[in-house]
């Protein structure tokens, strides 16, 4: 619980704290989650320790606002219409995927045989040794190009982050 549970609290006490619920009341709410985590007999069943946490958490709120004497119908309309914790939010996909598209780009640049040899291994997921049976290279060879392809995509995307830079990625070394 403490390795799977714990970490995913402050960000249900922020959506909690969205939701308009005293501090107190927010406080009652996470305790309640924990103890229903803690009177399981078994883990195995969870999938998403934070999924699981959050929909937990979602359902006592939902069973504290309509107990409560005033419930703003509003209020309960956005918990009940509130999308679990693990999916992104449409700005978190396209920032994902522009993300992904510029690590491709990156990827794209390398040297021909540096990025074959790394499209290889980390998009469809070659092992070393099939990579240098089907390019008739040695392994060290591989893992050679793999850590300088990884290397220069890693200093491209760092650069990137870097503010006013956004030059292209430099040649791999040791390329032939």
């Amino acid at each position: 619980m403490a390795r799977e549970i714990l970490p995913h609290e402050a960000r249900i006490r922020a959506w909690l704290g969205r939701s308009r619920l005293p501090p107190e009341d927010i406080d009652e709410v996470v305790q309640e989650a924990y103890c229903r985590i803690a009177m399981l007999d078994t883990f195995e069943h969870i999938d998403s320790p934070r999924a699981y946490f959050f929909s937990i958490t979602r359902n006592l709120l939902l069973r504290r606002l309509k107990r409560g004497r005033i419930v703003s119908f509003e209020t309960i309309s956005q918990v009940e219409e509130c999308h679990d914790l693990t999916t992104p939010s449409p700005e978190e996909q396209m920032a994902i995927r522009l993300a992904c598209n510029r690590v491709l780009e990156m990827i794209a640049a390398l040297p021909e045989r540096c990025r074959r040899i790394v499209e290889l291994r980390k998009i469809e997921g070659w092992s070393q040794k099939e990579i240098a049976t089907h390019l008739g290279i040695s392994e060290k060879a591989v893992e050679k190009q793999v850590w300088l392809g990884v290397k220069t995509v890693r200093d491209s995307w760092r650069r990137l982050q870097e503010p006013g830079d956004a030059r292209p990625a430099r040649k791999v070394r040791g390329e032939r």
